[in-house]
C-alpha cells in the first residue's frame, strides 16, 4: 500500500513540474481604431519581464507557462491609451486582435521648457530614468542582406548582452545560439567585429568613442510635435547637427520625467518600455544601411555587389538583476556575425519566443528558398556545423 502510494505522489509531482514547463504561445495584432497596425509596441507581462514588442506589421508572438495564465496582458505604445487584459481571458478570445484607442495630447506650449532643456534634462536624468543597475538581456539579433532588392543572406545570433543602460557603454556580450543561411552574396563582405556593436554605438545616447559619438550640448532643436505614454505627455524633439547639415535625431521625451521613450536617428530606431521597477530598458531596435562606392573592392564596382544592403533588427525578450542569474560567457563579439561558427540547435530555435515573420521576413526566406530550391531550415542544417 505505502509503494503504491509513493508511487502515486511521484506520478502527480512528476506531472506537475510537466505541466509547469508547458509552453503556451500568446500571439495577436495590435491595430488601431482604423484597422491599421501599431508597429513596435511593448507587450507582455511587466512583473515578469515577459514579452516582446510588436512587429513592423503589428504582430506579436512569445511563450509562457501555465503560471502565467493569471497574469496581466499589457499593452504600451507612444500615443495610445494603455491596455490590459488577463492571460488567460486574451487566450480565451476568438479573435487575438487589441484595438488600441489613440490618445488626445494638447500640451501648452507656455508651459513647456524650450526644446534643448529637455533633451539636456533627459541627459541629465538618464541614470535615474534608465535601469543602470547591472543587468542581463538576453535578445534576438537579425540581419538580412539584399543585393539589387533581393534576399542573399540572413543571419540570427541569440545574445545574451550584461549591461548597465544608455548611460554606460557597451558591457559583456555572449552570442550564445545562431543560424544563417546559405550566402548567395555576390560580394561577401565580412564586417570586422559583430554589428552588435551598432545597436549601442549608433544610439546617441550611449558614451562611446565610435565615428558614430556626438556631442549633443551642441545640436540645434525644435519642437515638432507631442504625443503621450501611458498618462504621460510627451514632447517630440529633432535635433540637427550645425556641422553636418543632412544629420538629424528625434527624441520623444516625457515632459514630466524627462524619460526617453523613443529615438529615430537615420534609418535607425530605438524603442524604450518601463521595467516593473519604472526605469526605461529598451524594448526593440532596428537600423539599416548601404554602402558607398569607395568602400566596394575595386574588381567588384560595377557589378551587384554595388547594391548590397543590410537590415538588422533586434527584439529584446528578458531583463534579468539577479545576479546569480547573470552569467556571460563572452563570445563573438570580435567577429562578423555570418562568420560565427556555432553549432545548429534546432530544437533551441523552435522552442524560442520567435516574432511573426512580416511581409518582409516572408519575402527575405522566400527568395532564400527559391534560388535553388533548397528550404531554408535545410540550408541551416548544412551551413550550419
Amino acid at each position: 500500500m505505502k509503494r503504491i502510494l509513493y508511487t502515486a505522489i511521484i506520478a502527480i509531482i512528476v506531472c506537475f513540474q510537466v505541466n509547469a514547463q508547458k509552453k503556451i504561445e500568446v500571439n495577436g495584432v495590435i491595430l488601431d481604431e482604423f484597422n491599421e497596425p501599431i508597429p513596435y509596441v511593448a507587450v507582455g507581462i511587466v512583473e515578469k519581464y515577459i514579452g516582446t514588442a510588436s512587429t513592423e506589421d503589428g504582430g506579436f508572438s512569445f511563450l509562457i507557462t501555465p503560471a502565467e495564465l493569471q497574469d496581466s496582458l499589457s499593452v504600451s505604445s507612444l500615443g495610445y491609451d494603455p491596455y490590459k487584459i488577463k492571460v488567460a481571458d486574451y487566450l480565451n478570445l476568438e479573435k487575438k486582435e487589441i484595438i488600441l484607442k489613440e490618445t488626445v495630447t494638447e500640451l501648452n506650449e507656455i508651459t513647456l521648457l524650450s526644446p534643448k532643456d529637455y533633451v539636456l534634462n533627459a541627459l541629465k536624468a538618464l541614470r535615474d530614468n534608465t535601469l543602470s543597475q547591472p543587468h542581463k538581456l538576453e535578445l534576438l539579433y537579425r540581419r538580412a542582406a539584399e543585393e539589387d532588392g533581393k534576399a542573399k543572406f540572413f543571419v540570427e545570433n541569440f545574445i545574451k548582452i550584461r549591461d548597465r543602460g544608455p548611460a554606460y557603454q557597451m558591457g559583456a556580450v555572449e552570442v550564445s545560439a545562431a543560424r544563417k543561411s546559405a550566402d548567395y552574396r555576390y560580394w561577401k563582405r565580412t564586417q570586422w567585429r559583430h554589428s552588435i556593436h551598432d545597436m549601442f554605438h549608433v544610439n546617441p545616447l550611449r558614451p562611446n568613442d565610435s565615428q558614430h559619438a556626438r556631442n549633443l550640448k551642441k545640436f540645434t532643436y525644435k519642437k515638432t510635435g507631442d504625443s503621450s505614454y501611458e498618462g504621460e505627455d510627451v514632447v517630440i524633439i529633432e535635433g540637427r547637427n550645425p556641422k553636418l547639415d543632412w544629420e538629424k535625431m528625434t527624441f520623444y521625451i516625457g515632459v514630466d520625467t524627462y524619460k526617453v521613450y523613443k529615438i529615430e536617428r537615420g534609418r535607425s530606431l530605438y524603442v524604450y518600455k518601463k521595467h516593473k521597477t519604472g526605469k526605461m530598458v529598451l524594448s526593440y531596435f532596428k537600423n539599416e544601411w548601404s554602402f558607398p562606392k569607395h568602400m566596394v573592392p575595386r574588381e567588384l564596382q560595377g557589378t551587384i555587389a554595388e547594391t548590397l544592403r543590410y537590415k538588422t533588427e533586434a527584439f529584446i525578450f528578458s531583463v534579468e538583476t539577479n545576479k546569480k542569474k547573470m552569467r556571460i560567457v563572452p563570445f563573438g563579439v570580435d567577429k562578423d556575425m555570418g562568420s560565427l561558427d556555432l553549432k545548429y540547435n534546432a530544437n533551441f530555435w523552435k522552442n524560442l519566443s520567435m516574432p511573426p515573420d512580416t511581409k518582409f521576413y516572408t519575402r527575405i526566406k522566400n527568395e532564400l528558398e527559391g534560388l535553388f530550391g533548397v528550404p531554408l531550415e535545410k540550408q541551416y542544417e548544412l551551413v550550419n556545423k
